[in-house]
């Protein structure tokens, strides 16, 4: 999907109703969680960053949020200020026949909201997406 209008009516359908879409919640990103994904490591600048996720994204900008496009994904990222604090919102979805499907939401305030930051974890949970669905999709062949 890639018609700019549908991709605007979908992330208000998600926008507006995430706990229905997202029941877990948004995943904040934190300490624990950069841990997790090994980015606190000095070496990790270094690593090859997976081409096949960082190129062909279609870029849309709004004054609201920016929108990113590949025949993958759709991600939504959109900044915010709540009580003089930054806020960022991504929103990940899945570029699905006619209608994306949400895979999940991460937030980041403080000290993890910086644009470097906010792009590296995006990137480790598009890798996670993708060995997903390939795993899912393998399932799928054997049976």
């Amino acid at each position: 999907m890639d018609d700019i209008s549908q991709l605007e009516e979908c992330y208000k359908k998600y926008s507006k109703n995430l706990s229905y879409w997202l029941p877990e919640g948004l995943i904040d990103v934190n300490l624990e969680l950069l841990l997790q994904f090994g980015l606190l490591n000095e070496e990790e600048d270094s690593y090859l960053h997976d081409p096949a996720l960082t190129r062909y994204f279609h870029v849309v900008e709004s004054n609201e949020k920016i929108t990113l496009v590949n025949d993958q994904f759709i991600i939504w990222i959109t900044p915010e200020r709540i009580h003089e604090v930054s806020v960022t919102y991504v929103l990940i979805a899945l570029n699905k026949g006619d209608h994306p499907e949400l895979e999940l939401g991460i937030t980041t305030s403080g000290v993890y909201n910086t644009s470097r930051l906010v792009l590296r974890v995006l990137e480790k949970f598009l890798i996670e997406i993708q060995e997903n669905e390939e795993y899912l999709s393998r399932l799928n062949e054997a049976s």
